[in-house]
C-alpha cells in the first residue's frame, strides 16, 4: 500500500512541476538573446539572471 502512496505523491509533484513550468513569450526570448549578443554580461550571468539553464539558451 506504500508504494501507490508514493507513486501517487510522485505523479502529484510531476503534475505541480507541469503547471508551473514557465512560458517565455516570443518578445522575452528575442531580449535575452539580444542581451546576450551584446555581451555586456556572460551568457552565465544571463542565465543565472533569467533562471535558465545554458542548454536552454542555446536551443
Amino acid at each position: 500500500m506504500r508504494t501507490s502512496k508514493k507513486k501517487t505523491a510522485e505523479n502529484f509533484i510531476k503534475d505541480i512541476r507541469r503547471n508551473t513550468r514557465r512560458i517565455f513569450s516570443s518578445e522575452q526570448k528575442i531580449q535575452i538573446v539580444m542581451e546576450a549578443l551584446r555581451a555586456e554580461m556572460s551568457v552565465a550571468e544571463l542565465c543565472r539572471k533569467y533562471s535558465i539553464n545554458e542548454s536552454q539558451f542555446y536551443k
